[in-house]
């Protein structure tokens, strides 16, 4: 072990940061276009980073295991709308209805009070230096790690946006009852892939689904008054009291409709370890879409507002 040094977050709560790396040994770096975001981006300005958002997801998965699924979905939801650049972490202004009002976020997107502990801290620590996005990046990563999923790098060097629009969520964001092809669509703007399509729906397979997107299934579907007759009767009877045709979400059960993503998703079932190996690089390519660096965006000093 390397040295260590305790570093103060409150008056009452210290915590032991080793200068050693992580518990966990990062995997290669994908061969992927990053921009201007880089490993060490802040390796001087604030080298204590990676170890407060750990500890502070560690904190909160102690106290709520479903946080891990909620901090992947508070990601996954600011970058596939107009970039991963914490957009969806602001809150409503006189300018601007912002994006976690939205239908599609409403009452469902959790995990921001994590985000505001780590901003906290590190503004304690290194002032007006790392952005919310970064924070948010690094904290779905170490959510996943923490319950056992499979690790990814992220390069840094993220900058905050100044707006949000509640509209361009229900322009861009996929629906979890919408067709496939509408979703693919809408991933392929962001510069996804149909790869990237069936293995971040495998990001379902973490948490918990809103009854609002799954009754129709259950009881309505399409209008019949009657179940969804795809879906798998046994699991049917167990909601009522992806392989299997158990696939929870519309979307998710919409993969083995069509015979490109089917064939992913038995590829998938026969061998894990190379969905592990997919799902670290999707992860990677997600949250680099649309990133802000250089001199565009800010430094948000408070997550959910603009400075």
């Amino acid at each position: 072990m390397g040295q260590k040094h305790f570093l103060c977050l409150t008056f009452t709560l210290c915590f032991i940061v080793s200068l050693s790396p992580l518990i966990y040994s990062h995997p290669p770096i994908y061969n992927f276009p990053i921009g201007q975001l880089n490993h060490n981006f802040y390796a001087r300005s604030c080298p204590f980073l990676l170890n407060i958002v750990w500890y502070r997801v560690w904190s909160a998965l102690r106290d709520d295991t479903r946080m891990a699924a909620s901090l992947l979905r508070l990601h996954f939801h600011d970058c596939i709308v107009n970039g991963c650049d914490a957009s969806v972490l602001l809150d409503d202004t006189e300018d601007f209805t912002g994006e976690k009002n939205s239908p599609a976020n409403h009452n469902s997107l959790r995990g921001f009070e994590v985000i505001d502990s780590i901003k906290e801290d590190l503004e304690r620590f290194c002032p007006s230096t790392v952005s919310c996005a970064d924070i948010l990046t690094l904290a779905a990563r170490d959510a996943v790690v923490l319950v056992g999923g499979t690790d990814w790098p992220v390069p840094l060097g993220r900058r905050d946006a100044r707006t949000a629009s509640q509209s361009a969520v229900l322009e861009q964001i996929p629906s979890p009852v919408d067709s496939l092809q509408n979703n693919i669509a809408k991933f392929t703007s962001k510069g996804l892939d149909l790869k990237d399509v069936v293995v971040l729906s495998g990001g379902h397979t973490l948490g918990f689904a809103n009854c609002l997107f799954i009754k129709g299934r259950i009881s309505n579907f399409k209008g019949t008054g009657k179940p969804d007759p795809t879906l798998d009767s046994s699991f049917l009877a167990y909601l009522q009291s992806l392989m299997n045709n158990a696939g929870l979400l519309e979307s998710d059960r919409a993969l083995m409709g069509n015979p490109q993503t089917a064939a992913l998703v038995e590829s998938y079932s026969i061998n894990p370890r190379s969905f592990s190996h997919d799902f670290a690089a999707s992860m990677y390519k997600l949250g680099n879409v649309g990133v802000l660096t250089g001199e565009n965006g800010e430094i948000r000093r408070k997550c959910r507002s603009v400075n």
